[in-house]
């Protein structure tokens, strides 16, 4: 068995992690002799009690690590380590990088300029807008979207970064023959076709309340920043947003109502000197510095995703309007300064050029696939 092998093996031993298998090379010399070693000398290693050196002991000879390969490729995924060039070097350079990256898919190296995306999975209808079209955005202008791929604001970034045409990463809380949500396995395979779905959790490894919180900071080390669209204070994505200021990542937090609570984490982020973003130039500009120039050329403005609809400037300010969430038609003509006479026909025209729908309760919002194309 060789030091590459060794990794994966050892990846699959329970209750042993990146910091003690450090820890046990610093000791042993390689991974391979860590396989090799008895039960005292494993013990010699900083942080590694008579409990892991027996549970390493007691595991390593009963996994099949052929068995485990050939499921990872009957999945239509591989398997690689610090020691193969697909690596990506971000992630060697964090604390505690995954011994092994099971992955759909392929990394590139343009991979390099990606930005996290992570919120809240009950997420208002202004976060998944503003999530769904700052990937949009990003994956115009070449960034790789990093998430998670859970419901609520991860759905929306990827989806978001597919429609741009870019390229989207997502990282799993469990193995990637146990996709959690389930419903997403259809987004899960557009993904690997357009950027990769990774886990570092062994085939068969199902999600839990431990496993999400500990995949964040492989989203946050895959990224140059991390934004935070909605989260409650002790939100989950809170974590991720933790996980990249310990790694020296840029932190961006979207500001919202001070009524909403989804908006509590994003405003306490910058409270603590996250940047705030409004818009995709707060995010490039955070970059111009280490982004060589010409890469960061923001695509023309528009005002619709369809250039064939004619829109006049009232219909223009609609959308405008429209585009962080939807709105009553009541409060809609207040900020407009336009009768309700006028704008019930105005909203007419727009439904039946396919630009707005109305919902029940006299509330419109902007058409699906017109909310990624409008740019402000």
């Amino acid at each position: 068995m060789n030091d590459r092998d060794a990794y994966i093996l050892l990846n699959m031993i329970e209750g042993l992690g990146p910091v003690s298998v450090r820890r046990l090379i610093d000791t042993l010399g390689s991974p391979k002799k860590i396989l090799e070693a008895d039960r005292e000398d494993l013990m010699e290693a900083k942080g590694v009690g008579e409990k892991l050196a027996l549970k390493i002991v007691v595991q390593r000879d009963g996994i099949d690590l052929d068995f485990e390969i050939e499921k990872a490729a009957d999945f239509g995924a591989r398997i690689i380590t610090p020691f193969d060039e697909e690596y990506p070097p971000a992630l060697k350079a964090i604390h505690d990088p995954p011994l092994s990256l099971y992955i759909k898919g392929r990394f590139l190296p343009e991979d390099e300029k990606a930005i996290g995306i992570v919120g809240s999975r009950s997420t208002s209808q202004y976060g998944l807008n503003a999530a769904d079209r700052l990937a949009y955005q990003l994956g115009q202008v070449g960034f790789t979207v990093i998430s998670g791929l859970a419901r609520g604001t991860d759905t929306a970034a990827h989806r978001g970064a597919l429609k741009s045409g870019g390229r989207t990463i997502a990282v799993l809380g469990g193995a990637l023959d146990c996709l959690y949500p389930p419903e997403n396995k259809g987004l899960a395979d557009e993904i690997a076709k357009q950027g990769a779905v990774i886990s570092e959790y062994p085939m068969g490894r199902q999600a839990d309340r431990m496993t999400f919180p500990y995949r964040n900071r492989i989203i946050a080390g895959l990224s140059r920043g991390v934004l935070l669209t909605e989260s409650g204070i002790k939100g989950g994505s809170m974590h991720t947003a933790d996980a990249a200021m310990e790694q020296g990542r840029t932190v961006f937090a979207l500001p919202g109502r001070i009524d909403t609570p989804g908006a509590k984490g994003p405003h306490q982020l910058i409270k603590n000197g996250a940047k705030l973003v409004d818009s995709i130039d707060d995010i490039l500009e955070e970059f111009q510095f280490v982004i060589p120039e010409g890469e960061l050329e923001r695509p023309p403005a528009q005002t619709a995703a369809r250039p064939d609809v004619p829109m006049n400037e009232q219909e223009t300010d609609i959308v405008k309007a429209l585009w962080q969430e939807p709105r009553d038609i009541d409060s809609l003509a207040r900020d407009l300064g336009i009768a309700s006479h006028e704008l019930s026909g105005l909203l007419l025209g727009l439904e039946m050029k396919r630009v707005i729908k109305t919902l029940p309760g006299r509330v419109v919002e902007l058409a699906e696939d017109l909310r990624t194309g409008f740019m402000s």
